[in-house]
């Protein structure tokens, strides 16, 4: 087994982040470090050690928050801010699936499984995430054409993505809109590209797993066909 697989297996970080971790010297086998992403271990023989810590197999855990906004979603922040990881005490390091800007409220997956952080978080799987924001105006059809095609947001063209109006008045509109990219704040440039500047938005779904009626804040376990779905199949 490579190495930065069972890393990810033990919960100490996704893969991508357990490359860094072997590449900045912190991983030993068998009291010598290595530096070798691909280098191969096997866990029933060998020892492996992170940052001075002895690696064992974590059981998994899956949970979803209501991120409220003002909330940070970064494991860490050197200012004293809340994170969202605050919300949850749970004693194990759990890692986000992805994340949201402070200014947005809404879903957000944590968990220990580095396997599947990777697997839902590489843009090859097309996972989807689901917003419902309000904006400021009125877009016309042919704007929102432009949201779906994609659109050029400074250094990169967006993918495909699909938007609708649910409800609409004469100063602002309410959009629900579904992309499978992560860029940073990717939802409010697309908005502002249009010309409809995000005034709220709220993340209500990612792949089939809802938000439901968890309130800002609130916190539960995934269920277990929750967890089924998110291993199985995800491309929507």
């Amino acid at each position: 087994m490579r190495i930065q697989k069972f890393m990810a297996q033990c919960g100490v970080a996704s893969r991508r982040k357990s490359e860094e971790l072997i590449q900045q010297g912190l991983v030993q086998v068998n009291g010598k470090v290595i530096k070798e992403p691909g280098f191969s271990v096997d866990p029933e023989q060998d020892e492996i050690i992170v940052k001075e810590n002895k690696l064992t197999v974590a059981a998994k855990i899956y949970v979803m928050v209501n991120k409220p906004k003002g909330v940070l979603s970064t494991s860490e922040d050197t200012h004293g801010r809340q994170r969202v990881l605050d919300l949850v005490p749970i004693k194990e390091r759990l890692y986000t699936v992805g994340r949201l800007d402070m200014d947005t409220e809404g879903l957000l997956l944590l968990t220990n499984d580095g396997d599947l952080t990777f697997y839902l978080t590489h843009p090859k799987h097309e996972f989807a995430k689901t917003y419902v924001g309000l904006v400021r105006g009125c877009p016309q059809k042919t704007r929102l054409e432009e949201f779906r095609q994609g659109m050029d947001i400074e250094d990169y063209h967006t993918a495909p993505a699909s938007i609708k109006i649910l409800k609409q008045n004469k100063d602002t509109t309410l959009l629900e809109m579904k992309i499978h990219e992560g860029k940073k704040r990717q939802i409010r440039k697309m908005c502002a590209a249009m010309g409809h500047p995000i005034i709220e938005l709220k993340r209500v779904a990612m792949g089939k797993i809802t938000l439901g009626d968890l309130k800002p804040g609130d916190w539960r376990f995934l269920k277990k066909d929750e967890i089924t779905y998110l291993k199985g199949d995800i491309k929507i």
